[in-house]
This record gives C-alpha cells, structure tokens and sequence, in this order.
C-alpha cells in the first residue's frame, strides 16, 4: 500500500474566468457609479464599499478549495468542502474511461456530487473532463484542469 498518490489536483472556486470577469464588472460598476455620484448625495460611499467588497471576496473565493482529487490504491478520492461527503470510487468497478468536455455551455455553475439523470457530476472550473463509467452504467463526470494526465493515471491504475 503506497501513501504517495499517483495524481493529486486541488480545484479553487473563484479561479473560473467567466465568473472572475463577472465580478470584476459589477465592482467596476460600482466604482464608476461613486465617480459619477461623487457630488449628489451621501450614499456615494456605499458603491466605494460594494465595490471594494466585491474585490475582497474575490480574492478570498481565489484560494478556497472546491474539492480535492486523489487517486490512491486503485481508488479515486473526491475530497469537498468542510461539510462534504467525501466520495470514493473503486477503480476496480469503472469498466471504461474517456476524455470529454464537460459541458457545451458557455457557463457551468460548480457542483459537487451532483446526481443528474444517470450520471454524477464534479465540476468547479475549465471545460475538460474525464468521464468513468461504472458496471452498473452510472457515469461520473469528473472536472479536470490536467484531463490527459488523470486519464492516463486512472489508466495504468486500472491496469495494476
């Protein structure tokens, strides 16, 4: 029993583009506004406060992780957030893997665990994923920033 993982990969909530860009515009927004309202009235400093909150949570969503993927011991450990069920999937059970995007969507909210028609999705950021099919066909879309090296981890783990 080896207790060096063959792949470890942390995944951040606030580290997707689209929603960085989202907040970043609602802050500008909000900076703009107490420029432009600078002489009408005393609520000008609450857009200078939004604002800067909006940025302060940012930066903190930046290093929170989501979830943590472990493959260990022909054994794939999805590790969530502080009042998450950690889930772990047998390798010996997956009867086959694939690489795939995750979704067509150009916007995915992050989800873990999340059970959906037949499948049970991992997601926090990016659109690769890598897809495990179980032999009862249940499918685990599994989120991934390193598709190519997971996949070929959960690969030769599955050949051991």
């Amino acid at each position: 029993m080896s207790s060096k993982p063959a792949f470890l990969e942390k995944q951040y909530i606030g580290r997707d583009y689209i929603r960085i860009c989202i907040r970043l515009l609602m802050a500008a927004f909000c900076f703009g506004a107490y420029v432009y309202e600078r002489d009408r009235d005393n609520t000008q400093d609450l857009f200078l406060v939004v604002g800067f909150g909006i940025i302060g949570i940012s930066i903190i969503l930046l290093f929170m992780i989501q979830y943590k993927i472990t493959i260990l011991n022909k054994s794939i450990i999805i590790d969530g957030l502080w009042t998450a069920k950690r889930v772990k999937i047998d390798l010996n059970s997956i009867v086959s893997v694939r690489k795939d995007t995750y979704s067509s969507y150009l916007f995915n909210n992050p989800v873990y665990n999340l059970h959906h028609k037949g499948t049970i999705r991992f997601y926090s950021s990016g659109k690769d994923a890598v897809v495990l099919t179980d032999r009862d066909g249940l499918e685990y879309y599994i989120g991934t920033q390193r598709p190519n090296e997971m996949y070929l981890v959960i690969q030769a783990e599955m050949g051991k």
